[in-house]
């Protein structure tokens, strides 16, 4: 990641926090023990046993059933989330350069906890397959593309859908690099990056602003945070349940198997998906939170 001025752009901003927050313990979620955890009350041995060697889909387990579990596990980092965001406003004025960042990190930390946890549910792959510190391009793409999905960005969904698609056609065990690091859905990475810069400046500058007055900070901050975590996390859910890579009534025929690698830019795509963004190039300040 790139430092100093180099970072003053949105996107670059946006990808600095991203990293940061997934550095922070407790963050990554280990797939296989998450879906195991979260289906026991659920579904057979056989059936965990499917979910985490292929996927929940191809475990033959319903949407529906997913998605009574993922509202628990929503519920459950909301809960946390808030309870984590009120405790950081106590302190008030004098510790707001201390609780600011590190409340932005939290928060994002919790936005790729329930990202990941869905995912996982709507049978996406591991994004985080060792324990280094290191992430991949492509999973840092396409968690990008998950947050935008969050806030409510159009082009992130189209682009979610279209590596959905890509990973399905190809009955996929890992993202697609090529198309998530040069090829069609980059170029919306990117516009979705420099849009969420920009708007998690606003909603962090909001929380400083809620943590100014001890302990009234506390309950202000706490209930903003719940306030937006919730919706953002059911619209992701929403999105992800949605798309055939979940359902496992969906099968691919031989013959509809094309190569999910597509590196060639598709201008109709990416011109068709990506709104405008007129806040993507303005100039912002977002504390970087230290891990």
């Amino acid at each position: 990641m790139k430092q100093g001025k180099e970072v003053e752009n949105p996107e670059s901003r946006f990808f600095a926090v991203l990293l940061a927050a997934a550095k922070l313990p407790g963050v990554r979620i280990h797939r296989e023990a998450y879906l195991r955890s979260a289906l026991a009350r659920h579904c057979s041995e056989e059936e965990i046993r499917r979910a985490t060697e292929e996927t929940p889909a191809a475990a033959g387990i319903t949407v529906e059933l997913l998605d009574k579990v993922a509202n628990d596990s929503i519920r459950y980092e909301t809960a946390k989330v808030s309870a984590l965001s009120a405790a950081a406003g106590i302190p008030g004025i004098l510790a707001l350069p201390a609780t600011v960042p590190a409340d932005v990190a939290q928060y994002v930390g919790h936005m790729l906890r329930i990202a990941q946890k869905l995912a996982y549910l709507y049978s996406w792959p591991d994004f985080f397959s060792d324990e280094g510190d290191d992430v991949d391009d492509a999973t840092v793409g396409v968690l990008t593309l998950f947050f935008g999905v969050m806030f409510g960005t159009q082009s992130a969904n189209a682009a979610v859908g279209k590596v959905a698609g890509m990973m399905s056609e190809q009955v996929a065990k890992k993202l697609p690099q090529k198309a998530l690091t040069k090829g069609v859905v980059y170029p919306i990475v990117k516009k979705v990056a420099a849009y969420l810069g920009v708007k998690m400046t606003k909603e962090s500058f909001a929380r400083a602003v809620s943590k100014a007055i001890p302990l009234v900070g506390a309950a202000v901050s706490g209930g903003l945070t719940f306030a937006t975590y919730l919706p953002m996390a059911k619209r992701l859910k929403k999105h992800l349940a949605g798309l055939p890579l979940a359902d496992p009534s969906h099968r691919v025929m031989e013959e509809d198997i094309v190569d999910g690698e597509v590196v060639e830019e598709d201008e109709s795509f990416a011109t068709a998906h990506a709104e405008p963004h007129g806040a993507d190039t303005a100039a912002v300040t977002l504390e970087q939170p230290r891990s």
